[in-house]
């Protein structure tokens, strides 16, 4: 049998001259095809080395590197389970992930070692390494000593290969299992359906510990043997500067934002590119009109999740399923993928006609199992036919093109990153003074979305805005940070006595509007 091992896959797809560059970085490192090959094998034997049980988690909070990526590299070719976390985590979510994911490893910054090493020591870890970005630390300094040839582990589709946590609606975060089935069909039909070509070159200015950068953008080069201009941080002017020398950019609808602003973007400096795509979060109307203006290029819009990689996108060229549809259109997040079977439904489940809003339920390959150590959660979000829900609202319009017009449960995308009201509002509602709070996601011209935080004070209580923004800073990611915090004497409620947010967001929906 044929081995599944995504890195195999990828593996198999390297160009034939492993001396060719395949990453250069920002800080003008060139890493070789080679490079990747033998310094992965080194990162697994240190893990092989660990005697780690089979299915391990390898959880990893680091700052972007392309050591970091071999290092996921390395945990795929093992065999075992990667689990990428967000750099801006503290210590509450930390100690949460790896009480609930048990890892038998964790790898983390040098800078917060200390505090990092006292929560997975404290759990049950026993192995603790760091890894910097300057390729440093004392993971690479163990890996050394290993033999640079590595056979890759033999794995099936089903086997997992990544958790992805996601925060829950209680507060609760859900680990996302993705394995190596889910994740290799994404990649092969993302390569065919946006068209990669030989000669392409990737941009790669994305963190690299969520889907979008992760999977989508360093799948997408490894498996058609594309080289990466890898920039560790985001910026604009760095960015406009490679496009002369690359093809392809992904990024969040951010990005774009802050590209338009600077007077170096034109369509001269873009017109070798090839294409450039955008998700995460809502791409708006008047971004996708003022990018085709400043670079004669359209936007190619996308949608996925952290359970399911990439469900649908708007077409590289004609899509032979839709009429010959070949128009990226505003708005909207294009088709199903080729694989993928998307469906809009009412709360009862039944199936909605063209524009009708409801539900949106998918089917596929790449369509995660379930969530980590949590059967009756797994079961709800799936219907008795295979279906996930994925808590999005949305409608399929009469050309067939796929509309995301809302998000159940008051998710927040702030900048691409999910935001759940009910894990901040149980933070604020513990500080003292606090009664009770809602959380509102309201527009923001550069974030897209953002959280405005509402707070209710307790009788007698002085509450001051900004002692409570300073107080989550200490406790939260800084893009669970709400933008806005304001004390009111009440919050609008219905019969029933529940919170009515959606008063809330048209009260403060202007709060960030441009003058």
């Amino acid at each position: 049998m044929t081995n599944a091992n995504l890195y195999a896959h990828l593996r198999a797809n390297f160009p034939a001259d492993l001396n060719a560059v395949a990453v250069e970085t920002d800080s003008g490192l060139h890493y070789t095809w080679s490079d990747l090959e033998r310094a992965s094998a080194m990162l697994a034997n240190l893990l092989v080395s660990l005697q780690l049980p089979a299915g391990a988690r390898i959880a990893v909070q680091v700052e972007k590197s392309v050591e970091a990526m071999m290092l996921y590299l390395a945990t795929l070719r093992a065999g075992y389970v990667f689990l990428p976390l967000n750099t801006a985590y503290q210590s509450a979510e930390i100690e949460y992930f790896i009480t609930n994911a048990e890892p038998a490893v964790v790898v983390c910054s040098s800078k917060n070692f200390g505090w990092v090493s006292k929560i997975a020591f404290t759990c049950g870890t026993q192995n603790v390494f760091t890894l910097n970005d300057d390729r440093t630390g004392s993971l690479l300094e163990r890996a050394v000593h290993c033999l640079d040839q590595h056979r890759c582990a033999s794995s099936q589709d089903d086997d997992l290969a990544a958790i992805l946590y996601t925060s829950g609606t209680t507060g609760r975060s859900k680990g996302a299992m993705l394995s190596h089935g889910n994740m290799r069909s994404n990649a092969q039909m993302l390569k065919d359906y946006w068209g990669w070509q030989r000669g392409d070159v990737l941009i790669h200015a994305l963190p690299i510990f969520h889907v979008h950068g992760l999977f989508v953008a360093i799948h997408g080069a490894l498996i058609n043997g594309s080289k990466m201009i890898w920039l560790n941080r985001f910026e604009p002017k760095a960015v406009i500067a490679q496009m002369p020398r690359a093809t392809v950019f992904m990024g969040v609808p951010t990005l774009y934002v802050r590209m338009l602003a600077e007077p170096t973007l034109n369509k001269a400096v873009a017109s070798k590119m090839r294409l450039f795509i955008a998700g995460s979060a809502p791409l708006l109307k008047e971004t996708f009109e003022a990018w085709r203006s400043a670079t004669g290029h359209t936007i190619l819009e996308r949608y996925g999740m952290s359970e399911t990689v990439m469900l649908t996108s708007n077409p590289y060229s004609a899509d032979p399923r839709y009429a010959n549809q070949s128009e990226r259109r505003a708005a909207t997040v294009g088709f199903p993928l080729p694989g993928v079977s998307l469906r809009v439904c009412d709360e009862d489940g039944k199936a909605l006609a063209v524009n009708e809003i409801g539900g949106i339920q998918v089917k596929g390959a790449n369509v995660f199992a379930g969530y980590w150590r949590m059967p009756e959660k797994t079961q709800e979000e799936f219907t008795a036919d295979g279906y996930f829900k994925t808590g999005d609202v949305g409608k399929i319009d009469e050309r067939g093109y796929v509309h995301i017009v809302g998000r159940s449960k008051d998710l927040i995308i702030s900048g691409g990153y999910n935001v759940y009201p009910a894990e901040i509002e149980g933070y604020i509602n513990d500080l003292a003074g606090v009664a009770e709070s809602a959380l509102v996601g309201v527009p923001h011209p550069d974030f897209g979305e953002v959280g405005v935080a509402l707070v209710i004070a307790k009788s007698g209580a002085a509450l001051q805005p900004e002692t409570i923004i300073t107080a989550l800073k200490s406790r939260l990611a800084n893009f669970k940070i709400p933008k806005r915090c304001i004390v009111v004497p009440e919050l609008p409620r219905n019969t029933m006595g529940k919170v009515q947010k959606n008063l809330l967001r048209e009260k403060y929906q202007t709060l960030f509007a441009k003058s």
